[in-house]
This record gives structure tokens, C-alpha cells and sequence, in this order.
């Protein structure tokens, strides 16, 4: 079935961009900023000029709405979620939108800081966007379309689901969270409330990408304890904990287990920050892999790496902790092979060949997967995400909400009556 619909997705874009939503991994609180809820509030309103009744924002920062079931099949509650918040590592503050129509291929420099050029060398998706309408930002902030293309393609189809009763389809969620770019964008889901089966988070590339997999996730904290000493007075009584830290640092794989160094189904240990004195310094690193065995092989090169540096300095000590972030989502996916099986249909519908790929990362499928609500993560259009050279193509977004509309369709007609 062709759908004729008259698409707001650009429109809104335009708008929630504009809209400061930048995390914070600094703040205790949740939200983290409470700008996020700007945002926020903006999409109730649309969800209930919509006619979508339910439609609130709770003390946490998450919106949740409900579009009833048009259907007599009993037909699993499936959601929609996207998060509200940009990445903290570029400013998300006054983004300048810039619609670029029929985008003819090369270079595109950004106005308000010409050296930021996105290069299709760089970028080689931009060569499937010949003759479509592509968005950047002005150069000086990233633009937000992760995760705002996937906010305004679940605005789109919901409005468009709602006004085309004629659509059957089962009862559908919506969730849009904060948060999920510093790690904790379901900390206070209320899956209970939210009452879906099966989810879909709208956050990834590539037009027509479905990914079931994604990194397991560990944080590692190493906290070095040296020995101080009076710098006139310290030969062979000072261990300087910053130098002990830079030991570690050093000593880590130059050519491999680094995110400058692998690709594909590789994973790494990567350090974040540094910070301390000469008596304490802290060392943050995340470690990243597919399987849970490759993660605990990584962290287990991490602490020999450790212990081999702390040979050299007997008088000092170090605490390694190892935290748990989030775990490969294929694992609970391949146990409900229909929730990705639908997805790539509607895909198909859509006009366009599912590709199936793995996420050098994570969303808040990731967690939701082991919460209990299967997730997988279907194209937003987004692409140089938390960077100045951030962009997204309109007919990409187009495609996202269709692909949602089918979905819900797909769902009904899937089910027993």
C-alpha cells in the first residue's frame, strides 16, 4: 500500500533543533539539564493537539502517549522512542538550521566557521543524496539530528496515523527520553506504565539500516594512589600518581583496541579522562565489545597493564572497578527474530532493502532489550553525529516515518485475528 502522506517531519526538524537539549554527564539530577524539558513539553502539546489524550511529561523527563488501537486483532503493543538530548561534546546551543534543496554534490562549507567542511570524501553517503534536501548546522554548534530527525519522524507518522483512521493497526507507544547520550536514558523508564511488548528506538543512520546488535559496554575506573614528597626532597621516597597514570596510558595497544584503531566487529579500550594530583590521580576508561568474553578479555589486559606499571612504583596502590553500562541487545533480540523480521518489512515497503548491520555503540534499545521490552533500532537519516559537520537528508526523515507507518501496519497484519 502507497502512502499519501503530506509530510510534517521537515517542519518540525526545523523547529526542534532550535531547541537547546544538551546533557550533562557532570549532573547528579534527571534529567541531567532541566533544558531538555523544553523540548519536552513542546511535543506534549503537539501529541495532544494531535488528539492523543494521554500524552504527559513526568518529573524524570520522559514524555509518554498512547494512539488506541483501530483494530479488533490483538495486536502487541509496540513503541516508538526516541531521546530529546544532543551529545555534551559539541555545543547544541543557539544551532542555526540550514536547508541546502537539491544538493548537487561536493563540498559543503559552513557559513558562521568556514573551516568546517563536510566532504563527501569524508562523508560517502552524501553520494546517495544527489538531488535531495539536505540540513546542516552553521558550522559553530552540532545540529541535533540525533536525535531530532528520529523525534520529528515519530511526530510525523503519529500524526499521520492518527488523522488516517482508515490505517489499521494495534495500539502503539510513544517514548521520548532524556538523557541517553551520557548512558542514562532509561535510568527511570516506567515500563509498567508505558505497557508495550516490543519496541523500536527510530536513532540510526543510514536510510533503510536496521540494527539488532550492538557493543556490550563497560565503564573502568583505575584510581592510583601515589606517594607524596617535598619536590626538593624526594629522590627515592616520591611515586608521582600522574606519571603512574600516564605509565598506563602509554602502555595500551598503539595498533589495536583502540576506537583510532579498529572497525568492523572489533572492540577497545578507550581512555577518557585523566584527572588527579601528584598523591591521587584518577583514570576513566569505557571498554567496548560484541561478545561479554572479548569484553572481559579487554579489562583483564587493562589490570595486567595496571599491576605491570605498579611493579615499578612498590610504595603505591591502585583500585580497579569495572561497571556494568549496557549489554549486546542481539542476545534478547534472537529470542523475538519477528520484532526485526516486521521492521525489515516495513522497510521494504517503504521503497528502499533493509541492511542489517551492528552498532559501534548503543541506545537505549540496548537497555530496554534486558528491561524486558525487545528493541532494535531502525534509521533516522542522521549522520557525523556529535560533530560540527552533523547533517541529514529531509527524504531520508520522509522514509523514517513512513517506514513507522508501515511497521504499525505490518503488526496487524502479521497477527491472528
Amino acid at each position: 500500500m502507497e502512502l499519501a502522506m503530506k509530510h510534517t517531519v521537515l517542519e518540525r526538524f526545523l523547529r526542534y533543533v532550535q531547541i537547546d537539549t544538551q546533557s550533562d554527564p557532570e549532573s547528579p539530577t534527571q534529567p541531567s539539564t532541566e533544558k531538555q524539558k523544553d523540548l519536552s513539553r513542546v511535543l506534549v502539546e503537539e501529541l495532544l493537539a494531535m488528539g492523543i489524550a494521554d500524552a504527559h511529561l513526568d518529573p524524570h523527563g520522559y514524555v509518554y502517549a498512547t494512539i488506541p488501537a483501530n483494530t479488533p486483532k490483538n495486536v502487541p503493543v509496540i513503541c516508538y522512542c526516541s531521546h530529546v538530548d544532543t551529545s555534551p561534546d559539541s555545543s547544541g546551543a543557539g544551532v542555526k538550521p540550514i536547508l541546502h534543496v537539491n544538493y548537487g554534490g561536493g563540498e559543503i562549507v559552513l557559513p558562521d566557521d568556514p573551516s568546517v567542511v563536510i566532504k563527501p570524501e569524508e562523508h560517502p553517503d552524501l553520494l546517495e543524496q544527489i538531488g535531495n534536501d539536505l540540513i546542516t548546522a552553521s558550522g559553530t554548534t552540532l545540529l541535533g539530528a540525533d536525535n531530532k530527525a528520529g523525534v520529528a519522524a515519530i511526530m510525523d507518522a503519529a500524526q499521520f496515523l492518527v488523522t488516517h483512521p482508515d490505517i489499521p493497526h494495534g495500539t502503539i507507544k510513544i517514548l521520548f527520553t532524556p538523557d541517553e547520550e551520557i548512558g542514562r536514558g532509561v535510568n527511570k523508564v516506567d515500563l509498567e506504565k508505558l505497557g508495550a511488548a516490543f519496541g523500536y528506538t527510530i536513532d540510526g543512520e543510514k536510510r533503510g539500516s536496521l540494527e539488532d546488535e550492538t557493543f556490550s559496554a563497560d565503564a573502568a575506573t583505575i584510581t592510583i594512589h601515589g606517594v607524596s614528597a617535598h619536590p626538593g626532597f624526594a629522590q627515592g621516597k616520591m611515586e608521582n600518581a600522574i606519571k603512574i597514570a600516564a605509565a598506563v596510558v602509554d602502555r595500551l595497544p598503539k595498533d589495536r583496541l583502540s576506537p583510532e584503531s579498529t572497525s568492523g566487529r572489533e572492540g577497545f579500550i578507550h581512555p577518557t579522562s585523566i584527572s588527579g594530583g601528584l598523591e591521587k590521580a584518577v583514570v576513566q576508561f569505557i571498554v567496548r565489545d560484541f561478545t561479554d568474553e572479548g569484553l572481559i578479555e579487554h579489562e583483564h589486559l587493562l589490570k595486567r597493564i595496571l599491576d605491570e606499571v605498579l611493579n615499578d612504583y612498590p610504595n603505591s596502590r591502585a583500585e580497579f572497578k569495572v561497571t556494568e553500562q549496557y549489554r549486546n541487545m542481539k542476545k534478547v533480540l534472537d529470542q523475538h527474530p519477528q520484532v526485526a523480521e516486521f521492521a525489515a518489512e516495513a522497510i521494504r515497503r517503504a521503497g528502499m532493502e533493509p541492511i542489517r548491520s551492528s552498532i559501534r555503540g548503543g541506545t537505549d534499545g540496548s537497555r530496554l532489550s534486558y528491561m524486558g521490552l525487545p528493541c532494535p533500532n531502525i534509521f533516522a537519516g542522521e549522520h557525523a553525529f556529535h560533530s560540527r559537520q552533523e547533517w541529514v537528508s529531509v527524504q531520508d526523515m520522509e522514509l523514517a516515518a513512513q517506514t513507522l507507518v508501515h511497521l504499525a501496519m505490518v503488526w496487524e497484519e502479521k497477527v491472528a485475528k
